[in-house]
């Protein structure tokens, strides 16, 4: 059973190493433990200690020294814009308060479809239209740091406060 030893980061490895590629959608990219199917037909075992997003673009090396190429499907997704930068800003505060992925840019917020989301931003004077691109969110603060809780935050905070809902 070949594996995958190691996560190289997006830039960090030549593509003239690329051997073959493992395409997924969001969900399909967000994994522990997973027989990944590439695009060749074969499959390798992903295995991490915590689960995590393999970005667009990433590498995976195996441990017989190939390299694999993580890409992002096409998926449907919401664009979100606004008048101006403050705006897009005020947007993203509401959508993280939705606690939603988002994959962040300069001039658009993108997130997956949801037709009470696309009401709300539509109610804060923002535009929705639907696209298709690859989706690959922020990470978040805590991503990858031990005590979290497997989406991105931790609940022991250590202040003395409790944790609830923003719905």
């Amino acid at each position: 059973m070949t594996r995958v030893t190691e996560i190289l980061p997006a830039g960090s490895w030549a593509g003239a190493d690329e051997a073959d590629v493992f395409t997924a959608d969001y969900e399909g990219r967000h994994r522990r433990r997973m027989m990944l199917p590439l695009r060749s037909g074969t499959k390798v075992l992903l295995e991490l200690d915590h689960a995590r997003l393999l970005h667009d673009g990433e590498g995976l090396r195996l441990d017989d020294g190939r390299i694999i190429r993580v890409e992002a499907m096409l998926e449907d997704l919401m664009e979100v814009t606004a008048h101006d930068a403050l705006h897009l800003l005020r947007l993203a505060w509401h959508l993280g308060n939705r606690h939603l992925p988002a994959a962040i840019e300069e001039r658009r917020i993108l997130v997956r479809y949801d037709h009470v989301i696309a009401d709300m931003i539509r109610g804060l004077g923002g535009h929705v239209r639907s696209v298709q691109a690859p989706f690959d969110p922020e990470s978040g603060a805590y991503a990858g740091r031990a005590g979290t809780d497997g989406h991105g935050h931790n609940h022991d905070h250590g202040d003395g406060h409790h944790h609830h809902s923003h719905d």
